[in-house]
């Protein structure tokens, strides 16, 4: 008898234990931190494909799960920042991108090189890797709408390497990838708003290759000069 009340004193106290695992679980990834992959190339050589990140929620203002309610935030997105947020035209799904144009700013883009308002930016996370010939794309009509001097699209020709200059407008942001001739942004589905930004990402916590032949040997595969890296 005395050996089964110590069996569920003993289960008792292993529940109790896993209860508060689990809270403290969902406290710390409802709150503060959460994981993320990265799945595309549009941030290389800042964060490469096989990448996993801390997603450090509570910077911006930890959105209460289940509600449309925050928590204050410690500061607000700045120029220079890397966030994850979901873009307006994928409801759906996180990108992972640079904030380079804040509310207010005017932004243009000159053969690659950015300006913001007025002065050339020196950005050495970006890279420039596409040598060919840039072309006028059609999904960039949509700056006409925010051109700080005023155009008719027949004469707005804006391309991947050169556009604008366009304002930001109040609550919105604008974002860049810093694999910059392969990137899908800002420049092509325009601004994103406040409250779209769900997090910074801060470490990378594991980094893997591409698989090639199967799962075997993953060992081989992890880039440990990146797992615990800060992200700037």
């Amino acid at each position: 008898m005395q050996i089964l009340s110590s069996a569920v004193r003993l289960a008792r106290d292993w529940l109790r234990f896993a209860y508060f695992t689990l809270l403290l679980f969902l406290v710390v990834r409802g709150f503060l931190l959460e994981a993320f992959t990265i799945p595309t190339s549009s941030m290389e050589g800042t964060l490469l494909v096989g990448d996993f990140l801390f997603v450090n929620k509570a910077l911006y203002g930890a959105e209460i799960p289940g509600t449309e309610t925050r928590l204050p935030a410690i500061r607000d997105p700045a120029r220079g920042d890397v966030v994850v947020f979901r873009p307006p035209h994928d409801r759906g799904r996180v990108y992972v991108k640079r904030v380079v144009g804040v509310p207010g700013d005017t932004l243009e883009m000159k053969q690659k090189t950015l300006f913001l308002n007025g002065d050339p930016q020196e950005e050495t996370y970006a890279r420039h890797l596409d040598e060919r010939g840039d072309a006028v794309h059609p999904r960039m009509k949509w700056q006409s709408d925010y051109l700080a001097a005023a155009q008719t699209w027949g004469r707005y020709a804006p391309s991947r390497d050169t556009w604008g200059p366009i304002v930001v407008p109040d609550g919105r942001f604008f974002v860049l990838g810093d694999n910059r001739d392969n990137s899908e942004d800002s420049r092509y589905w325009g601004f994103i708003g406040r409250n779209d930004i769900k997090g910074h990402p801060w470490m990378v916590y594991l980094s893997l290759e591409d698989e090639e032949g199967g799962s075997e040997g993953w060992l081989k595969r992890v880039r440990w000069d990146r797992v615990g890296r800060l992200v700037r």
